[in-house]
């Protein structure tokens, strides 16, 4: 059990904050908890592709509340130089782990590195989704229409730009900027070694 269930906890502590971030579209409903054993996540998700929500709502009813819909923004200041920075994802443990014979499978304080656990193969970019020399420079960067890179936004209606780009769009967490340090936008996020590597962007006419 022990080193499954801990590179279960680890791919918590790096992906919980972008499963928020896609469930806050539309709601999250009933009780929470921190933890999801993966084979039953991936069974919750099987079963909700396969739901044609579109149908379960009017369809008018439905693109018109998305059009208008904005989470909480998370507001970040637009990058005014381009900097990179290296950020240590190093976690201690708030509460005691129990193994599955009633003792302590790790205790609370324990500090480690989730990297060390799991590989982080995506590239986050993170936007401001009201500022259009922001989403502009996406479309036309390196990023747009690229498989291995998630779009967030710390402000802004993501229904338009999801429709324009043609791919999925989420939202930046509160708990996501703040593991990462985010400090300005458009932001870079990648793994580099056991580390997170954030690159802030000048948006410029060069590069719009």
């Amino acid at each position: 059990m022990g080193n499954k269930f801990f590179t279960a906890i680890a791919i918590v502590l790096l992906l919980g904050s972008f499963a928020h971030a896609a469930i806050v579209r539309t709601g999250t409903f009933g009780q929470t908890y921190p933890i999801v054993e993966p084979d039953a996540l991936k069974e919750m998700e099987n079963r909700a592709a396969q739901v044609d929500w579109r149908k379960i709502f009017n369809q008018k009813t439905y693109e018109k509340a998305m059009q208008n819909y904005h989470p909480d923004a998370q507001h970040l200041p637009r990058a005014q130089k381009n900097k990179t920075r290296i950020v240590d994802m190093t976690y201690t443990l708030p509460f005691d782990i129990p193994d599955d014979k009633g003792g302590i499978l790790y205790p609370k304080g324990y500090t480690y590195n989730p990297l060390d656990y799991v590989k982080f193969t995506q590239t986050l970019v993170v936007i401001n989704g009201d500022d259009p020399d922001q989403v502009k420079w996406f479309t036309h960067s390196k990023y747009a229409d690229t498989s291995s890179v998630m779009l967030l936004l710390s402000e802004g209606a993501y229904y338009p730009i999801e429709h324009k780009l043609a791919q999925p769009v989420f939202y930046a967490s509160t708990d996501m900027i703040q593991r990462f340090q985010l400090q300005a936008v458009p932001s870079v996020i990648l793994q580099d070694g056991k580390y997170m590597e954030v690159e802030e962007i000048v948006v410029s006419e060069k590069n719009k």
